[in-house]
């Protein structure tokens, strides 16, 4: 029988020092994430350490969306994530800082190597780690492209994205939004918002490939 691999999420606040109240400002923000996040997730996000926190997903392919919309629910805080996908040893449950396995050490490592910078010529905030090497070729170049677009992203472009998250047409984002379609329309475009999208959708499939 096949042995079940997880996927680990690592992730740390930048700029941490000098954001006030960030604990309870994180975890507050963690909380609503959590709600949101429950089918993703096999352990609910939990801080474990200063500006740390930790989770484990129910699903791979679920990883895409997750990073994503985590950066999205986080901000203005931005943070660093490592993603280790391997075993964890049984039983999978709380608390997540007390788990150990192949997983959580990759992903501690993935998450050094964002902020080492010796890995990649530019500045990386996603990093994955597996057995699978060439995954991970796939997957660092991937998301060195995708951190480079959003990082950049003005509070509107959000605010576009955020509408058109949760009404699902442009029409009615820029209604909540209130502000003209086209105007709605030019700040998802300015905002990378269909490149994102398709980098989620082409991700899953690439991690369906890699861990079937």
């Amino acid at each position: 029988m096949k042995k079940k691999v997880w996927g680990v999420l690592i992730a740390d606040v930048i700029g941490s020092s000098s954001t006030p109240n960030l604990r309870s400002l994180l975890r507050a923000k963690l909380r609503i994430a959590t709600v949101a996040h429950q089918e993703l997730l096999r352990l609910p996000y939990a801080i474990t350490a200063g500006d740390e926190f930790q989770t484990i997903t129910a699903e791979l392919n679920g990883l895409p969306g997750l990073v994503f919309d985590l950066r999205r629910r986080l901000r203005p805080l931005e943070v660093r994530i490592g993603i280790g996908i391997g075993p964890v040893p049984n039983p999978v449950r709380p608390p997540v800082n007390e788990l150990a396995g192949l997983a959580f050490q990759w992903a501690r490592q993935a998450i050094v190597e964002t902020k080492g910078g010796h890995a990649h010529k530019f500045e990386v905030r996603t990093a994955f780690r597996s057995a699978n090497g060439e995954f991970d070729r796939v997957a660092n170049l991937v998301y060195g492209l995708h951190d480079t677009l959003i990082r950049d992203l003005t509070e509107k472009q959000w605010q576009a994205i955020d509408a058109y998250i949760a009404k699902k047409r442009v029409d009615l984002a820029a209604r909540v939004l209130r502000i003209s379609v086209s105007t709605a329309s030019r700040s998802l475009k300015r905002g990378h918002f269909w490149q994102i999208e398709e980098t989620i959708e082409t991700m899953k499939k690439v991690i369906e490939t890699a861990f079937p």
